[in-house]
């Protein structure tokens, strides 16, 4: 995520375009550079990443004190009826610091993704037995809501989905463990399809990634059985635009093979016992599939009829950016699950981030912003940036009140 948009193309057309390899020696050049001179990751900033470093470095110069380490333990009122929240104890370390808000007490700390009992209440398909992973902070566990819920805070669920969804696939570690990777746009590339266990297509793969998930949780499994979903590219489509975490070339994908994260076979036949697919039923898929990419319309799901899609999709590919036929072997898969990048069920609040009671009466001194408040989107994810930029917007209209307030 420290490239920059404007970057991407640059990295697929590696040791295809002279300028575009150039491109990409300086940026890779710059970030060993930069590493080898002891820092613990690279210092070019871009998206997210570059939007929080500005905010960070205004709230230094500033002179803003940050505390790292601390723990919120309560909020605290002042008994005056109506109450109001005056404050917040805060464990620092072993001591224990009462700290006294003139104008009140903003929480910020990230919704409830961290949160498996959470998890479990708020989003359907995880009581019912079907692993969910996050992509979030797993310390971001829900504290905001419960300090909020202490001093009779309400909470906003009728949302169309609780989270911001999107797939992930599971990238093992050396030390045995696995790393969430989210598939934000290698769906919508040519020569690349998702299917279930069946072998079969079962939603638009160029989709914004939130609708993708939620196709996914549409999908029934059959009696105990989980249901599985598959990201299958030919060997063409895999080496120009990468499969997950497996890169395109001139990257090998040997070590991505031995960890079990691609899984490769020379023949869609052989690929579908690996998968334990129904092979007849994948070759089918296949053909139907290739024939629609031939043509440049998808009829099934109509994969790159809009905008969104287009873009996500390879622009100098035709007649159709996002559908291409998966012909070469030897063909890949990776295996994917329904993740989150943040919650949307949050604390019901006002627009200037006023949290509401059980009444929808403001409690005097409390704000939430960020994904501790309920999403003003209604559960709807219709571009990137929805929770930052809310979190931005909601956090500057909530300072403003709270600045404007007589207590």
């Amino acid at each position: 995520m420290t490239i920059a948009g404007e970057d991407l193309p640059h990295f697929f057309k590696v040791g295809r375009s002279w300028a575009s390899t150039m491109k990409v020696a300086g940026l890779v050049t710059r970030y060993a550079l930069e590493r080898a001179a002891g820092h613990p990751r690279g210092l070019r900033l871009a998206n997210g990443n570059g939007l929080i470093a500005g905010l960070w470095a205004a709230a230094r110069r500033r002179g803003i004190h940050v505390l790292t380490g601390a723990c919120v333990e309560s909020l605290t009122l002042d008994g005056i009826a109506p109450a109001r929240v005056s404050g917040a104890v805060v464990r620092i370390g072993e001591r224990t610091v009462r700290y006294t808000a003139r104008r009140g007490v903003v929480l910020a700390c990230g919704g409830f993704p961290g949160n498996p009992e959470r998890r479990a209440h708020f989003y359907p398909h995880v009581p019912q037995g079907r692993a969910h992973h996050t992509l979030a902070p797993i310390t971001n566990t829900g504290d905001g809501l419960s300090l909020a819920e202490a001093v009779g805070a309400t909470l906003r669920t009728s949302l169309s989905r609780p989270a911001a969804w999107t797939p992930v696939s599971l990238v093992p570690q050396p030390d045995g463990g696995v790393v969430g990777y989210p598939h934000y746009i290698d769906r919508a590339k040519p020569g690349i399809i998702a299917v279930t266990q069946e072998g079969r297509r079962f939603t638009n793969e160029a989709a914004s990634y939130h609708d993708f998930v939620h196709a996914m949780l549409g999908v029934e499994g059959h009696g105990a059985e989980e249901p599985a979903f598959w990201l299958i590219a030919d060997h063409r489509a895999q080496r120009l635009y990468g499969l997950g975490a497996a890169p395109p070339a001139p990257m090998p994908l040997g070590a991505w093979q031995r960890s079990g994260y691609l899984l490769s076979a020379p023949t869609l036949h052989a690929l579908a016992a690996r998968l334990q697919v129904s092979a007849a039923a994948l070759e089918e898929t296949v053909t139907r599939f290739n024939g629609m990419a031939r043509d440049g319309s998808d009829a099934d799901f109509n994969r790159g009829a809009d905008p969104y899609d287009r873009a996500n999709g390879d622009a100098t590919h035709a007649p159709n950016p996002c559908l291409g036929p998966l012909e070469t072997g030897p063909f890949h898969a990776v295996r994917l699950w329904p993740g989150d990048i943040g919650t949307f069920v949050g604390l019901a609040t006002t627009p200037h981030g006023e949290v509401l009671d059980a009444t929808e009466t403001p409690i005097t001194g409390l704000y939430a912003v960020g994904n501790d408040a309920a999403s003003f989107m209604g559960g709807s994810y219709p571009a990137a940036g929805i929770t930052v930029g809310a979190a931005m917007v909601y956090g500057y209209l909530a300072g403003q009140r709270a600045a404007a307030a007589q207590h």
